[in-house]
Order: C-alpha cells, then sequence, then structure tokens
C-alpha cells in the first residue's frame, strides 16, 4: 500500500465557530490538504464519518451538542473508525480535561492560537500513525520482540498497540495495572516494557522499581508514559528507578521510532 501523504488526507474538521472553521481550514489548504469536510456538530461529524470515513478527525473541544472527548470515544470504540488520528485544537488549558483527551489516544493537541509550523509537525505526526513503517533492528527482529504495555486505560493502551503494530511489533501482551503486569513478568519473558505512570494499586513507578531491582528482570528496558510534567515532582525522581525513556501522551511515532531504536539497538 502506498503511504499517505499531507496532500492526500481526507480530513474531517469539526469546528462550532464560522470564523475559526474558515481559519483553519485556509491553513490545512495552505499545507496542501485538498479534501476537507468542515461541520460544526458532534451530531454533524458523526454522520461525516460514517458516510465517508475520514484519515484525520481535526476537533474543536466544545461544540453545542456535546465535547470532543465524546466524539474521540465514538471513533475509538467502532472498529472501522478506531484507526483514525484524532487532533484537537482548543484554548483549554484546564489540566483535566486536557488528560482524559490524553488518555483516551488523542494523536495531537495544538493550542489557539497556533502557529503554521504546529500544524505542519501535528500533521505529520498523525501520518506516521497512518503509514506503517518498520522498524529496522540489527539485534532483533522486530516481529519476535515481546512487549508488555501497561495502562488503565484501555483506549490509551488501543492507541499505543497501534502505533507500536505500525512499526512492525507483533508480540504485545497488555495489562491494566502494575500488578496485573507483574503476574505476567513473572510467567513469561519479555524484552520491553511500555508502561503509563499514573494506574491504580501500582503505578508506574512501582512497577519499574520491581523490574529493576530484581535480577531476573533487571536488563528490560522501560519506557515510561506520562502526561506529567518533565519538570514535576514526581517526573524528577522517576529516572531514579531506572526507566529507560520518558515518553509525553500524545504518544508519537516519531518520538517512539527513536527510543525503540536506541533502546532494542543497544
Amino acid at each position: 500500500m502506498d503511504k499517505l501523504s499531507i496532500q492526500d488526507l481526507h480530513i474531517v474538521l469539526v469546528e462550532p465557530s464560522d470564523t475559526q472553521r474558515k481559519i483553519i481550514t485556509t491553513l490545512l489548504l495552505k499545507e496542501k490538504v485538498k479534501e476537507i469536510d468542515a461541520v460544526s456538530t458532534l451530531a454533524e461529524a458523526k454522520a461525516a464519518v460514517k458516510a465517508h470515513g475520514a484519515d484525520l478527525i481535526v476537533s474543536a473541544m466544545y461544540f453545542e451538542d456535546g465535547t470532543a472527548i465524546e466524539l474521540l470515544t465514538f471513533i475509538k470504540e467502532h472498529a472501522e473508525h478506531a484507526a483514525i488520528p484524532f487532533m484537537l485544537i482548543s484554548s483549554e488549558n484546564r489540566l483535566s480535561k486536557l488528560e482524559e483527551l490524553k488518555q483516551a489516544g488523542v494523536a495531537a493537541i495544538l493550542p489557539k492560537p497556533f502557529e503554521p509550523l504546529h500544524l505542519s509537525r501535528a500533521l505529520n505526526a498523525s501520518l506516521d500513525l497512518i503509514n506503517h513503517d518498520e522498524l529496522d533492528l540489527d539485534l532483533f527482529d522486530v516481529r519476535e520482540v515481546r512487549v508488555l504495555l501497561v495502562d488503565d486505560s484501555r483506549l490509551a493502551r488501543n492507541h499505543i498497540r497501534r502505533v507500536l503494530e505500525g512499526m512492525g511489533l507483533e508480540k504485545i501482551k497488555e495489562a491494566e495495572n502494575g500488578a496485573m503486569a507483574l503476574t505476567l513478568i513473572k510467567d513469561e519473558s519479555f524484552d520491553l516494557v511500555v508502561t503509563d505512570y499514573n494506574m491504580p494499586e501500582m503505578d508506574g513507578r512501582e512497577l519499574s522499581e520491581f523490574i529493576r531491582f530484581n535480577p531476573d528482570t533487571a536488563h528490560i528496558p522501560i519506557i515510561m508514559v506520562t502526561s506529567e510534567s518533565a519538570d514535576s515532582a514526581h517526573m524528577a525522581n522517576i529516572q531514579q528507578t531506572g526507566v529507560n525513556a520518558l515518553c509525553d501522551k500524545p504518544f508519537e511515532p516519531t518520538e517512539v521510532r527513536a527510543m525503540l531504536a536506541a533502546l532494542l539497538g543497544e
């Protein structure tokens, strides 16, 4: 299958403001996007996706009949649409609201207003999710790499799994929290652990400490996925647990590809 370019993208743009809709449409056209279905409500967005599908959803946070999280959940919970990347464009800055979107697997978040460079980067990040490009490793057959994916959000796990599968990783086991992950680790061997930070019962830090200080698992590379600020009190201490790499949510393929090449190529 040929890879899509920005010019090939069919975008459903969901923006309730006529003015903002025109501005964003103009910026997308400048990026050479040719096919844009512009709508203003949640109902219209769902109808557009059902009728014509999409390569990418570009959405505001709030509509008169719902919110972006409702639209994203609708997309992710229908198998025929679940792989469509979702880009949020919003002036919302409350961490609790943005956290919902990050946990649900949003591909990119752009503030209002944003620079054309930011839009270009977000479009390319979305393309990375669409275009599968197998990771080439010297020491491993990427299809044989055994991954343990740990996150309490099913939507987040689905998103991360799609990113990893797009790079050729096939052997992926999932756990909902650190405690479940430990059960799997005791019974099976893994080459890589990708874990969320904030989880019930046992969080990512506790899981990482167990892995790192157990002689049987100390060698396993760990990627910590988090929406926490890099300079937060929690993150300041994470490296002490032996985590090999920190990855922000949204889980961007380009960043993850570089991490995997470094960790599995050693």
